[in-house]
């Protein structure tokens, strides 16, 4: 799935994308470092793996999207 970078907080690793219909999902620091990431700037396009749906949808692995 794909979204957009939204807040990132360097310090906790944590933040929040934007998916396509403008829904916010906050991720945590796990979910971060599975990417591999150093770094994660608002407005970046990226790649989510999700767990569960609705309320209980959370981000597994937020990584940049590449072509």
């Amino acid at each position: 799935m794909q979204a957009t970078s939204f807040t990132y907080d360097s310090e906790t690793r944590t933040g929040s994308v934007l998916l396509d219909d403008g829904t916010p999902v906050d991720f945590d620091a796990p979910a971060f470092d599975a990417g591999a990431l150093r770094l994660l700037r608002p407005g970046q396009r990226v790649r989510i793996e999700t767990d569960g749906a609705g309320a209980s949808l959370r981000i597994t692995l937020v990584t940049l999207q590449t072509l």
